[in-house]
């Protein structure tokens, strides 16, 4: 099966600006279900074994959509590196919101796509943000979470709060970049303004497509129990624990192999089933 690529796509967001997706699918003349990969904090589309998982799922009949949120702090010029740690700075959850529905509305025109087939998969913090944009887009059929959060009320407590008010900005530190990355304190007043809207609970309980729920039980982010509460909160979900999983599913920033490493591998072929099972 011959797979077609196209990288490093330009997508304008008049609301945000302009950010950078991957499109990899089978050369075929039929319409394919859109699978829309959505990542997480100090996450981007290029990282780790990413790619990999792409082209199991185009390998598997789908067409397969990553991209870069615009302000995740990578450019259009330079996606591998955090260049513009300005735009990191001031990313907020309504900007990726904004970012993940210009996404759905180019790929879902695209001629080899069936819009009546679109899932979106997030990973950690885009687990978050695809569940509220699936409870509010009744066009996605399937949702599948990945490590993911059970709440965007992820900010700092007590005197780091205060600090961060008073100062307008907190720095967390990229471990494996040794960047100071920083947070401005609109984050968080986003947050409070849309604090309703961005009720991932909510969205759980309210959201109508097909949902699978993936977790690592040794997950050291993101802690195990956020999944079985998604779970609980919509008990038509689905929920796969990876035994001894961590929160990448033993992927790592570089990865030079060239397989996926065995958990992002077992959770890629549970989604491919799972998509099979429901939407093909």
């Amino acid at each position: 099966m011959n797979i077609i690529k196209k990288q490093n796509i330009l997508i304008s967001n008049p609301e945000t600006k302009d950010f950078l997706a991957d499109a990899c699918y089978p050369e075929t003349e039929r319409q394919l279900p859109l699978v829309i990969f959505v990542h997480g904090y100090k996450g981007y589309k290029d990282w780790g074994a990413w790619e990999l998982m792409a082209e199991k799922f185009a390998a598997a009949g789908f067409f397969f959509v990553k991209f870069n949120f615009s302000h995740n702090g990578t450019t259009i010029h330079d996606p591998l590196n955090f260049g513009d740690l300005e735009a990191f700075g001031n990313n907020n959850y309504s900007k990726e919101l904004s970012d993940l529905g210009v996404v759905i509305d180019y790929f879902s025109k695209n001629p080899h796509v069936d819009d009546e087939k679109i899932v979106l998969i997030g990973h950690s913090r885009g687990g978050g943000i695809s569940i509220i944009k699936t409870f509010e887009d009744e066009r996605i059929n399937g949702l599948i979470t990945l490590a993911s959060v059970d709440s965007l009320d992820r900010f700092p407590r007590e005197e780091a709060f205060d600090h961060w008010k008073e100062k307008g900005v907190y720095y967390a530190l990229n471990g494996r970049t040794q960047q100071e990355m920083p947070h401005y304190y609109q984050f968080y007043e986003d947050y409070e303004q849309n604090v309703h809207r961005f009720d991932v609970e909510r969205a759980t309980e309210m959201a109508k497509a097909y949902l699978l729920i993936i977790h690592g039980t040794e997950d050291e982010a993101v802690e195990v129990k956020q999944a079985e509460h998604l779970h609980i909160l919509n008990p038509n979900s689905e929920l796969f624990l990876i035994e001894n999983g961590n929160h990448t599913f033993g992927a790592k920033e570089p990865w030079t192999d060239l397989t996926m490493p065995q958990d992002l591998n077992k959770a890629t072929e549970k989604c491919i089933d799972f998509i099979n099972k429901n939407l093909k």
